[in-house]
């Protein structure tokens, strides 16, 4: 096996950092040079990294964030934000329409875009032998952040990343059976078995901070009343109808 696949098979989530370590400069450009060189819808780019190593800054998003401290303690927090600000510019610049909230697509791509950049970001901390986590629950302050932050009309807070030195080792957590996720040709149905196993594959792995079964925390999630912050998010940055 190479170093590479070892390093993809082997990536887990790391919540506890070492408070004081600081990531070398060098490091940080290397990890903010392969995210921004993955791959990209017609390489428009539509998105935006803000690096976030201000204590200040990180303290108000943990206020936001209880249930996220290590976005503080952390040695710096990433900031993935959809950006269709630049876009918009150029259409200025070439002086075309610009309907950007007359379908879901554009959104779709900023958040592949973003997503892609992440996991570059990602494995990147890895090959220097740090660690990192990603926060998806900043969406539920997307406006609060938009405003602290100063982001422009059409960009919105996707996702966060905290990297850093970790002071506890993480086991690398279980996924579903492969052929749940896996297809080929065409999609294959499965046996609902093959689910209630993974339960208790997880259940066996026995993480402190998972509370439950994971087909129970799923259903729980989508039986819940969706939020439409991130609904209302878009339509004041003018990217939804």
């Amino acid at each position: 096996m190479n170093q590479t696949i070892e390093l993809l098979q082997n990536r887990r989530s790391y919540r506890d950092f070492d408070g004081n370590y600081v990531i070398p400069q060098a490091q940080l450009q290397a990890i903010l040079d392969a995210a921004r060189q993955a791959p990209s819808w017609m390489n428009g780019q539509f998105y935006s990294i803000i690096v976030l190593q201000d204590k200040q800054i990180r303290e108000q998003l943990v206020e936001w964030n209880p249930g996220n401290p290590q976005i503080k303690k952390s040695s710096v927090f990433l900031l993935f934000i959809g950006d269709l600000h630049r876009s918009k510019m150029v259409s200025e610049a070439y002086d075309s329409t610009y309907p950007i909230n007359e379908s879901i697509e554009p959104v779709i791509l900023a958040t592949t875009d973003a997503a892609l950049a992440l996991e570059n970001a990602v494995i990147a901390a890895e090959s220097f032998g740090l660690g990192s986590v990603v926060v998806g629950s900043i969406r539920k302050h997307g406006k609060e952040i938009s405003r602290l932050l100063e982001l422009p009309e059409h960009t919105f807070p996707l996702f966060g990343l905290s990297i850093g030195q970790p002071i506890v080792e993480m086991q690398v957590k279980p996924r579903l059976p492969e052929t749940t996720v896996i297809h080929y040709n065409k999609y294959q149905p499965y046996v609902y078995q093959l689910i209630e196993e993974y339960d208790q594959t997880m259940e066996n792995f026995a993480e402190a901070r998972e509370t439950k079964r994971w087909s129970q925390k799923i259903s729980d999630f989508f039986a819940t009343e969706p939020s439409m912050l991130t609904d209302q998010l878009l339509q004041i940055k003018g990217l939804l109808k």
